[in-house]
């Protein structure tokens, strides 16, 4: 009787061993099925089964093959089939090509046809008169036709009379001509007139001559008065005070 218990007990601690062993393996080919998915170096394809390493296999196959049909990520040539790297080399010269002609991304000029390479110097020509004629990046004037550079001058003549018409810090007064330099002076000079009589802007007093000091004189009074009519914060009674009494 004793003898049976102890034999029932070894038996029982036996079948929990190989249980134990057993749930333990599972849980670690789990763990290591994961890891193989999700690409980490601890990844021992030794415990996959043959389907889950074709699948896998498959898996990182179809990941760099987007790699590089998409340009994002990695992408190594070599792991591809003979007609996916085909496919891969045409989207890569479209790719190439597009950067070259829209300035978006790399450009490699060593991977264009000759047709490619032609129609791409026929849109830096242009994108480069473009920039010339319209100050909006850089230009090289060594590129541009006689009668090219001649437009773009006049272009930049009439774009410089602009900025200066318009007080924009991008005005050159020494590109002006006489005329152009008295007209820009003229509309600072009204410009200034007008700051100081409405109380807008920067008003130069030193510009103004004996007839415009009393125009502004007068154009404050009037406001001031209607200030106080309005019963705005900005009323200065002393003002009228003083008005008041010279009257």
């Amino acid at each position: 009787m004793q003898r049976g218990l102890i034999v029932s007990l070894l038996w029982g601690v036996l079948v929990c061993s190989t249980f134990a062993q057993t749930a333990g393996t599972a849980s670690d080919k789990s763990q290591n099925l994961r890891d193989c998915l999700d690409g980490f170096g601890t990844c021992d394809h030794s415990l996959l089964t043959t389907t889950q390493a074709r699948q896998i296999a498959n898996l990182r196959y179809d990941e760099n093959l987007w790699g590089c049909l998409t340009g994002y990520g990695e992408c190594d040539h070599s792991a591809l089939s003979t007609t996916d790297s085909k496919e891969v080399s045409a989207v890569e010269q479209r790719r190439n090509l597009l950067a070259c002609e829209t300035t978006i991304g790399v450009c490699d000029k060593s991977l264009l046809t000759p047709s490619d390479a032609e129609n791409v110097a026929k849109i830096e020509k242009e994108q480069n008169q473009l920039n010339c004629e319209t100050g909006s990046g850089p230009c090289d004037h060594s590129l541009l036709s006689p009668a090219e550079a001649a437009t773009v001058h006049a272009l930049e003549r009439e774009h410089n009379l602009l900025a200066c018409q318009a007080d924009e810090e991008l005005c050159d007064k020494s590109l002006l001509t006489p005329a152009e330099a008295k007209e820009v002076g003229s509309i600072k000079h009204q410009t200034n007139l007008l700051a100081c009589e409405t109380g807008y802007g920067y008003c130069d007093d030193s510009l103004l001559n004996p007839s415009e000091v009393r125009e502004v004189a007068e154009a404050k009074r009037q406001r001031n008065i209607l200030s106080c009519e309005s019963e705005s914060g900005t009323c200065d009674f002393s003002s009228l005070s003083k008005q008041a009494k010279a009257e």
